[in-house]
């Protein structure tokens, strides 16, 4: 009697460690996964800085070129002022007598 219940105290033991051992390696899997992603999202986490400095230099680029029509209207409207002073100031100086 005793032997049979110190037998299936064994086979209940050994259950119990199969089933642990089953855990654990499924554990250590779920470990070794974490771990792969967690390097996965350093490289992300570095190439988006990359992607962000790129489009940082983009945007800059992008204003310097929008704004260069801008700058060269407004560099032929000071030159067609300052003719249009030049010459105003020029008749008026040949009205006035000199020459």
């Amino acid at each position: 009697m005793e032997n049979e219940r110190d037998e299936a105290n064994f086979a209940s033991l050994e259950a119990r460690c199969k089933s642990n051992t089953h855990r654990l390696d499924r554990l250590e899997e779920r470990q070794d996964n974490m771990e792969k992603l967690v390097a996965t999202v350093e490289v992300l986490a570095t190439k988006q800085d990359s992607v962000e400095s790129d489009v940082r230099e983009i945007k800059a680029d992008v204003k310097a070129l929008t704004s260069q029509p801008g700058k060269r209207w407004e560099a032929l409207v000071a030159a067609a002022m300052s003719a249009l002073v030049g010459g105003l100031i020029a008749y008026l100086l040949c009205s006035a007598g000199l020459k």
